[in-house]
C-alpha cells in the first residue's frame, strides 16, 4: 500500500500513527507531497479528486481517504483496538473533537500561508482558534477518565492535533491554562510512533 502524506499534516500524521500502533507500519510505503486548497501540487488528484491528504492506495478496497476511513481500515485490516467496542461512540466522539481541533489549526494556517496578506481575516482566524480553545478547554475539565483510558484511535487524534498547535501555534501557547492537557501530551509524545512521526 502506499499512503500519500505531507509530515505537516496532522491528519497524515494521525493515520500514520495508526499504521505503528498495530504493528503495521512496514505494510505501508509514505510518499510524501505538496499540496494546498489552491494548488493540488503533486497531490494525486486521479486518486483523490478532493486533491486533499492523507490518501491511501493499494487496499482492498480501492483507494481511500479522509483519517477517519482510513483508520478505520487499518483497525479491521491489521485486527488493531483502535476503536474498541467498550466505548466505540465515546471513542469516536473524541476524536471527531479531535479531528475538529485539527480543522480549525490548518484552516488558521492556510488563512496566513496561501491568501496574500492584504485579504486575510483576523477575524476568521481569531474566530478559529475561538473553537479550538473552547474545546481544549472541556477536554480539561471534562475528559479525565478519557485521557487515562486505553490508547486508542482518539488518544491518536488528539496528540496529532496538540503536536500541531505546537507546530504551527505555538504563539498561541496552548499549554498554558490546560495543565492537565499539557502533562498528557508530553507523556504521549513519549511513544515510538509519535516520535516517529513528529511534524516538520
Amino acid at each position: 500500500m502506499k499512503l500519500y502524506s505531507n509530515p505537516a499534516s496532522p491528519f497524515a500524521r494521525k493515520v500514520i500513527v495508526g499504521f505503528w500502533e498495530v504493528n503495521a507500519i512496514n505494510e505501508v510505503e509514505v510518499i510524501n507531497v505538496i499540496g494546498n486548497p489552491v494548488d493540488s501540487g503533486d497531490i494525486p488528484i486521479t486518486e483523490n479528486p478532493l486533491g486533499k491528504l492523507p490518501t491511501l492506495v493499494g487496499t482492498p478496497f480501492g483507494t481511500l481517504y479522509d483519517s477517519r476511513v482510513i483508520t478505520q481500515f487499518i483497525d479491521r485490516h491489521c485486527d488493531g483496538d483502535l476503536y474498541p467496542s467498550s466505548n466505540l461512540f465515546e471513542t469516536m466522539k473524541m476524536e471527531a473533537l479531535a479531528d475538529g481541533i485539527m480543522d480549525a489549526a490548518v484552516l488558521m494556517t492556510y488563512e496566513k500561508r496561501v491568501r496574500s496578506e492584504d485579504k486575510q481575516s483576523k477575524v476568521w482566524v481569531d474566530g478559529q482558534w475561538v473553537k479550538i480553545n473552547r474545546s481544549l478547554d472541556a477536554l480539561e475539565s471534562n475528559a479525565k477518565e478519557f485521557l487515562n483510558s486505553s490508547f486508542n484511535i482518539a488518544h491518536i487524534a488528539l496528540g496529532s492535533a496538540l503536536g500541531y498547535l505546537d507546530f504551527r501555534h505555538s504563539d498561541r501557547a496552548w499549554r498554558s491554562g490546560h495543565p492537565k492537557l499539557n502533562e498528557w501530551c508530553e507523556e504521549i509524545s513519549q511513544r515510538p510512533s509519535m516520535v516517529a512521526t513528529k511534524p516538520e
